[in-house]
């Protein structure tokens, strides 16, 4: 019965959280809207296939008849030189960008994380130097110049993008872990796990991971849009997403050649660029709003 109790007590303080942090952030109109953006367009990337009216258009597909034609009922964002529809390529873009987010993010968030923990936990030691070291020599190293030598080196494909991406942004997460463990290591509830004998893994990934959980996560949110900007630089000199697979970098470095006649290839690719940057952007700001406010 006790425990039936403190079950009801302990769920319903966690619902009053959510409903104290979501006020919070419903008070940031800019928030708001950038949590819209970003829901739209993970509606368009997942259910791509189903609301294009061209999906053969991310294919190998050629059609002269309708190259080059302007913004009409038909084809609201034009076509391009081969007669594929830019609206559908732009929204299945949408779907390379998120992916090589995500899996950029799976590989570093982890990686970093780990050895920010082990790093700030062990501070002082040849464990700390060794790995702060190696950091700070990769957070020296501009993150596009070190992803353009890789992707120049190997096969210039999505995968080498994602790969090269991965290196450098581990760093990122390493050294603001890092920073937090430094600071609460020395708290009374890591002493008194240390005194009653709790192993060091229960006391890195479970008394002090979650210290640091509201700064990854907006960390991870406001990083979104930063990849997907550096993966589309790099598409966009080539050395990213090969034809004919949809990108938005490619789409706006193959439009620029046929500026200004022909404007709708550059220009719609590019605001959808600039959307999905800023609605991640906005989103991660307000999440930030909301560990800060908490952290006070």
């Amino acid at each position: 019965m006790k425990n039936s109790v403190f079950s009801q007590a302990l769920n319903f303080k966690k619902w009053e959280n959510v409903q104290r942090n979501w006020y919070k952030f419903s008070r940031n109109y800019l928030s708001i809207i950038g949590l819209i953006t970003v829901t739209i367009i993970l509606f368009l990337a997942i259910f791509a296939p189903f609301i294009t009216a061209h999906p053969e258009a991310v294919a190998r597909y050629v059609n002269f008849s309708e190259a080059k034609k302007p913004p009409c009922l038909s084809y609201p964002f034009g076509t391009d030189t081969f007669g594929r529809d830019n609206l559908t390529r732009t929204i299945y873009a949408f779907r390379v960008s998120l992916l090589m987010s995500f899996v950029v993010l799976l590989i570093s968030v982890p990686m970093g994380v780990i050895l920010g923990l082990i790093a700030g936990y062990f501070q002082g030691t040849w464990i700390d130097t060794i790995i702060m070291r190696i950091t700070d020599i990769f957070l020296s190293i501009p993150p596009l110049i070190l992803a353009l030598a890789i992707c120049s080196i190997f096969p210039r494909n999505l995968l080498t993008t994602m790969l090269a991406i991965s290196i450098l942004w581990w760093t990122w997460y390493c050294r603001m872990v890092y920073g937090t463990v430094t600071s609460v290591k020395g708290e009374f509830f890591i002493q008194s796990s240390e005194l009653i004998g709790a192993g060091k893994l229960h006391i890195l990934f479970r008394e002090i991971l979650p210290n640091c959980l509201s700064e990854i996560i907006t960390k991870i949110t406001l990083d979104v849009g930063a990849i997907i900007l550096i993966g589309s630089s790099l598409s966009f000199v080539g050395l990213g997403a090969q034809p004919p697979t949809a990108d938005l970098g490619s789409m706006i470095a193959s439009g620029t050649k046929y500026l200004p006649d022909y404007w709708w290839m550059t220009v719609f690719p590019g605001i959808a660029l600039v959307i999905v940057v800023l609605g991640f952007n906005l989103l991660g700001d307000g999440i930030h709003d909301i560990s800060v406010v908490e952290e006070i």
